[in-house]
């Protein structure tokens, strides 16, 4: 009877993850995202899909021109479209990009779940984003030397180097002048 049980519990455990398995094609359609999403699904980072469905997130490629006053300042964005809907809109200028690095983007905005950030969400989507792109990097590959690049080495860099006393991740945003405003830091 023992053995029935634990062979019935374990049927049940396996048949529930497949009922709670997240289908990376129920937030975008578009492949490059797609391929993203795998990888975030690899790596287990199962917050990210709890948070993207929880809000019911869609994500895609858009012109985020009007949203910066410099187009290539603005990497992603989440934000809610006219039907009211929440949306990871990803800067069309990365679309090339590779999928390590918009699955850190994605990580980072599915974080972001109300109208506006504080520096506490900001802060832990900022550590989301560096720590996926600290696991998804590849040693062996080489990436395009352009501002995202950067913006993901630097923040690596940054959380890796940090610790319980001292987050320097948090430290950055808090130092930026763009938060500063942002928070009413000043």
């Amino acid at each position: 009877m023992k053995k029935f049980v634990l062979v019935f519990m374990a049927f049940m455990f396996l048949a529930c993850n497949q009922v709670f398995a997240y289908r990376v094609t129920d937030f975008s359609s578009d492949a490059k995202i797609i391929s993203a999403m795998k990888l975030l699904e690899r790596s287990g980072d199962t917050d990210v899909f709890r948070n993207l469905q929880k809000y019911g997130m869609r994500i895609k490629f858009s012109d985020l021109s009007m949203v910066s006053y410099n187009k290539s300042k603005t990497f992603a964005v989440s934000t809610y479209n006219k039907y009211g809907t929440r949306v990871i809109l990803i800067n069309s200028m990365y679309k090339n990009a590779p999928a390590e690095q918009i699955a850190c983007l994605i990580a980072h905005e599915s974080y972001h779940t109300g109208y506006s950030a504080d520096l506490e969400e900001e802060t832990l989507a900022t550590q989301k984003e560096a720590s996926c792109w600290s696991r998804l990097k590849v040693a062996s590959k080489s990436y395009p030397d352009n501002r995202l690049t950067r913006r993901l080495d630097k923040l690596s860099g940054l959380y890796l180097a940090s610790n319980s006393n001292n987050n320097l991740v948090e430290q950055k945003i808090a130092d930026s002048s763009f938060y500063r405003t942002q928070f009413g830091l000043n």
